[in-house]
């Protein structure tokens, strides 16, 4: 665990009983502090009694006398579309508001001596922020560094909780995902290598909007000041976030799944080849039809990243070439789960939105799609250019009517559940074809998560291997 030692000898309240909460919690205890612990549910609440917080309603004012700060989990607002109670407490009687990932890059930069006591270097943190791909990235980059025989850790919005690492060795790796929740409201950002990959409308109502959005996630960069930093270019916002910080960089590559002119550091992708270019001149290039985790043009873009960010971490071209071969890839990421009577099923229950669903549609030709869910802003209207590729679509969730009047004369099928979906797709499919899990939706109307969602496809896809 990382002990969070700036608070000893006070109380801090603590809102939010989940992965990062708890392992907040557990951090500010050990370095001294008093956790007082809020959840909005009673099972939260019960997590941290049973762990041994103070439990207390931080939505009530007489317990604001004595807390030094609030930490705050990353899924309750702080800002829009309106702050949380507690928030809104802390904030009126001044209290500073933070979260772990703030917690962590404090405890790291104050106390980094104590770190390096053998001398031979600090550990390198590299944070990957962007709307679609940090899992697959990060994922990549913690699995290329260690085939490489480096030491690294993986945490933040994947894996454990950022706090719940261990302290970094003399130069280990940390690599963190970044969600915009977290960049926002962190007090203290400090990256050593900061990746910006794309930006598509997501969470608009959390940051008023896709300006609010963006800024969120450009804080890594204007708070962080990394040293160096990987650029995804291919959007507006990512030409303007190279142009604002190419001079206050000391190095910096470019990435692109298109054609990047110029003359400085870059890696792109055209078709299945990886190219890196400096000064105009090519380094290296990796055929990726040889890493098949990582197939389709997103995660091109992915792979691009991962590749950039190594080598400004000191590995070189064909370290990173075998490391990307042998990745298997992420649960729920264009999870190839069976192939069945020569249909192949594939879950990607990752993703959530329209622009992550369009990803997975393009890995594909002839498609039974299983799409619904929670609706998220725009639906899947971005997606009807697609429909050329789709043989049929099945409608789920609390989405499906909305859906079907997006889909027109185009053929669907409403199934409300995913078992039913998976049912109708199998029965009718044809070798060749491709059962795709892209529910373009969030998952809450009828599972806890999008990794429930996916387990549950795996489940029905396993019994009818079973049963073929």
């Amino acid at each position: 665990m990382i002990v969070i030692r700036a608070y000893a000898g006070q109380r801090v309240g603590v809102l939010g009983m989940g992965r990062s909460g708890l392992a907040a919690a557990a951090a500010l205890q050990a370095g001294g502090a008093t956790p007082v612990c809020w959840d909005d549910g009673e099972a939260g609440r019960a997590s941290a009694s049973d762990a041994g917080f103070e439990v207390e309603d931080l939505t009530r004012e007489r317990i604001w006398n004595d807390l030094a700060a609030l930490i705050v989990s990353p899924g309750i607002p702080h800002l829009y579309p309106a702050p949380h109670k507690a928030v809104a407490r802390a904030m009126g009687v001044g209290v500073p508001v933070d979260n772990d990932i703030g917690l962590f890059f404090r405890e790291i930069v104050e106390w980094e001596p104590g770190l390096d006591d053998d001398g031979d270097g600090d550990p390198l943190v590299i944070c990957v922020t962007g709307s679609n791909g940090k899992s697959t990235t990060s994922a990549l980059i913690h699995h290329i560094m260690r085939e490489s025989g480096r030491s690294a850790q993986l945490g933040g919005n994947i894996g454990v909780g950022v706090l719940a690492l261990e302290y970094p060795a003399s130069r280990e790796m940390i690599v963190l995902e970044l969600s915009s929740y977290q960049t926002d409201l962190a007090r203290r950002l400090a990256p050593d290598i900061a990746v910006f990959l794309n930006l598509s409308d997501d969470h608009l109502d959390r940051h008023a909007g896709r300006g609010g959005y963006f800024a969120a996630k450009q804080r890594l960069f204007d708070i962080g000041a990394p040293d160096h930093a990987v650029i995804g270019v291919d959007e507006a916002e990512g030409r303007y976030l190279h142009d604002r910080i190419v001079e206050s960089t000391d190095k910096m590559i470019r990435i692109s799944t298109a054609n990047i002119p110029g003359e400085g550091w870059s890696v792109s992708m055209k078709k299945a080849f990886l190219t890196e270019r400096q000064g105009g001149k090519q380094i290296a290039a990796i055929d990726l039809r040889e890493a098949p985790a990582l197939r389709g043009a997103h995660n091109g873009q992915n792979a691009c990243a991962a590749y950039a960010a190594c080598r400004l971490a000191g590995l070189g071209p064909k370290q990173i070439e075998a490391g990307m071969r042998s990745f298997a890839g992420l649960p729920h990421r264009l999870e190839r789960i069976a192939q069945i009577g020569g249909v192949t099923y594939v879950n990607d229950s990752k993703a959530t939105n329209a622009d992550a669903a369009e990803k997975a549609l393009l890995a594909y030709d002839d498609i039974r799609w299983i799409v619904g869910g929670e609706a998220k802003a725009g639906g899947i209207e971005p997606l009807l250019p697609l429909l050329d590729r789709v043989k049929k679509t099945y409608l789920i969730g609390a989405a499906q009517d909305a859906f079907a009047g997006t889909l027109g004369d185009a053929p669907h099928a409403k199934c409300e559940t995913l078992v039913a979906a998976v049912a109708l797709a199998a029965s009718e499919a044809q070798e060749g074809e491709t059962i795709l899990l892209a529910p373009a939706c969030a998952s809450f109307d009828q599972f806890d998560s999008f990794e429930a969602r996916g387990d549950a496809f795996r489940e029905l896809v396993e019994n009818l291997e079973r049963n073929a």
